[in-house]
């Protein structure tokens, strides 16, 4: 009796961890499918071993404006090996410049921006000149060497941000749900815990910094508490709606949440499902 009562005892203790589990992985599900396309999401928390949720995670996806994370990595590796490389100035060239440069929008050819100018505009106003300028400055090879070093097995940069000629040829920039989540978890890792990982510990915190104030807060930021510290990138194009973030990323239990679209026929529902979806995970990894 007494073994049986402990085996007992021990299975309604672990039972509650994966009803949660299986409930937040059907409400996901259950969000998703009310968009008009495919919806991939990944959710994790600081410390944890594995995924919170997981659905078409490894689900190839256009990356749109989110890939310019993997540009800001790139630029904050190459600069802890370059102390003046964030103060270097460069010229902008008539064929980086493209529309959706809201910061850059007066720019005419060979203006000059510090690199560290162009980040924060790349990022804060997703500005696509900025990104432009900064993929020709570090290159494709180095860029896509990041994601090969990150470990992200599924994301790719190939061609520059409105590049029409590279459209039509369908050389697209794409990552995962996965892919992206673990970039930003990695990112938070570093700078909570103090520790190198994709770059120094300082590096990290810099580039949650900046992220910290994207101006695009109309996705997974809408569904948080009003005052929830939310770093994030979002991103669109035909069809597509994206965000990844980290939620609270300086405070005792950060989680990084990646929500992508494609195929969207209704972009309401598309910016709909993405917020229903962290809301939900909000209160399902908050929960005390």
């Amino acid at each position: 009796m007494k073994r049986d009562a402990f085996v007992a005892g021990t299975l309604a203790c672990l039972a509650p961890r994966a009803a949660s589990a299986e409930t937040l992985y059907a409400a996901v599900e259950r969000i998703a499918q009310t968009a008009s396309g495919i919806t991939g999401v990944y959710a994790r928390r600081l410390g944890g071993s594995v995924a919170d949720v997981s659905y078409n995670s490894e689900e190839q996806f256009p990356a749109a404006s989110t890939i310019k994370l993997l540009i800001l990595v790139t630029a904050f590796q190459l600069a802890e090996n370059d102390a003046g490389l964030m103060d270097r100035i460069v010229r902008l060239r008539a064929g980086d410049m493209v529309g959706g440069s809201d910061m850059l929008q007066n720019a005419a050819p060979g203006s000059p921006y510090s690199v560290r100018q162009l980040v924060r505009a790349m990022i804060v106003k997703s500005d696509n000149t900025a990104s432009n300028a900064l993929i020709t400055t570090f290159g494709f090879e180095r860029i896509n060497a990041t994601a090969r070093r990150a470990n992200l097995k599924h994301t790719q940069l190939k061609r520059h941000f409105l590049d029409y000629t590279a459209i039509v040829r369908h050389s697209e920039n794409l990552t995962t749900p996965h892919d992206i989540g673990a970039l930003m978890y990695q990112i938070e890792r570093g700078a909570h815990e103090g520790i190198p990982t994709l770059a120094s510990s300082v590096s990290c915190r810099k580039m949650i910094d900046i992220m910290l104030h994207q101006e695009d807060r109309d996705k997974i930021p809408r569904a948080l508490p009003k005052g929830t510290p939310i770093a994030n990138k979002t991103g669109e194009v035909d069809f597509v709606r994206n965000d990844v973030a980290i939620v609270d990323p300086y405070g005792d239990a950060p989680y990084v949440l990646s929500v992508l679209t494609k195929g969207l026929q209704n972009y309401g529902d598309g910016l709909t499902a993405i917020r229903k979806i962290a809301k939900t995970v909000h209160a399902s990894l908050t929960r005390s």
